[in-house]
C-alpha cells in the first residue's frame, strides 16, 4: 500500500460499523509512561511510537462538516454531523471497546471512549466540532463469560500518576492567507494544533477581519501571533 495522506477510523463491534473522520486532526495528543507527545499527522515521518505494557491514551479534536470542501474532507459522500455524534454517543454507553486506526502509522488500538466533548459554533452552522478521548483498552486473556470476575476488573481505571509535558516542536508561522472555506478556528488548528486560540489571531488582526470573527474573506493575510 502506497504511504499518503493517513485516515483515522473507529471501528465497532468487530467491524459490523465503522467510522472514517471525515477531517483528519492535526495532531494527536497521545499520552504514555514517557509524558506527552504531539504526534504529526501532516509528516508521516514524525509520529512516535509509544512504551508498551502501558495503557496510552490519545485526544483527537476536528470537526464533522455538513459540506464537502476538498481543501480538507476525506471523502465527498458525507454523513449528517449530529447522525455521527449520535453513533459515538451509543458506541460510548455500550462501555465495549472501539478500534482506533491510523493508517500508515503503528496506531491500530483497542480503546474505550473515555469523553466525547462536541459542540455548534456561530457562523458555521451544521458544521459539528468535537473532542474525543481515548485509553487503549487491555483484553483479558483466557477470561471466560461467565467468569463474573472478569466483568469486575477495571482494566482501563484512569492512573493517577501525572507526567510533564514535553515540550512542543511546532514551528508557528508568522502569517497566514485565507483561504475558501477557512475559519479562525480551522486556521488556529492547523497552526497551532489547537483551535481555541482562534481568539488569539482574531484579537491580532481585528482591524483586518471586522467586528465579526467570522467574516473571513480568501485572500486575506493574517498576522500569526507566537
Amino acid at each position: 500500500m502506497a504511504r499518503g495522506k493517513p485516515q483515522f477510523w473507529l471501528k465497532y463491534n468487530n467491524n459490523a460499523e465503522v467510522l472514517w473522520l471525515p477531517v483528519n486532526p492535526e495532531t494527536i495528543n497521545a499520552t504514555s509512561t514517557y509524558g506527552y507527545e504531539d504526534v504529526s499527522v501532516s509528516n508521516l515521518g514524525e509520529y512516535t511510537i509509544l512504551g508498551n505494557n502501558r495503557q496510552k491514551e490519545f485526544t483527537v479534536s476536528s470537526f464533522f462538516p455538513r459540506d464537502y470542501n476538498g481543501s480538507y474532507c476525506q471523502y465527498s459522500k458525507l454523513k449528517d454531523p449530529w447522525e455521527i455524534v449520535k453513533t459515538i454517543e451509543r458506541w460510548q454507553k455500550s462501555g465495549r471497546p472501539v478500534r482506533f486506526i491510523v493508517t500508515n502509522t503503528p496506531i491500530n488500538i483497542a480503546v474505550t471512549i473515555r469523553s466525547f466533548e462536541y459542540e455548534e459554533r456561530g457562523g458555521e452552522p451544521g458544521d459539528v466540532y468535537y473532542t474525543l478521548q481515548l485509553k487503549e483498552y487491555t483484553f483479558i486473556p483466557n477470561a471466560k463469560k461467565s467468569d463474573p470476575n472478569a466483568k469486575k476488573t477495571n482494566i482501563s481505571a484512569p492512573k493517577v500518576t501525572t507526567y510533564p509535558a514535553r515540550p512542543s516542536t511546532r514551528s508557528t508561522p508568522t502569517s497566514y492567507t485565507v483561504k475558501s472555506g477557512d475559519s479562525l478556528f480551522k486556521i488556529a488548528a492547523k497552526v497551532y494544533g489547537n483551535g481555541d486560540r482562534w481568539r488569539d489571531i482574531y484579537a491580532k488582526n481585528k482591524s483586518v477581519i471586522g467586528a465579526n470573527p467570522n467574516a473571513l474573506k480568501p485572500g486575506q493575510k493574517l498576522v500569526i501571533p507566537k
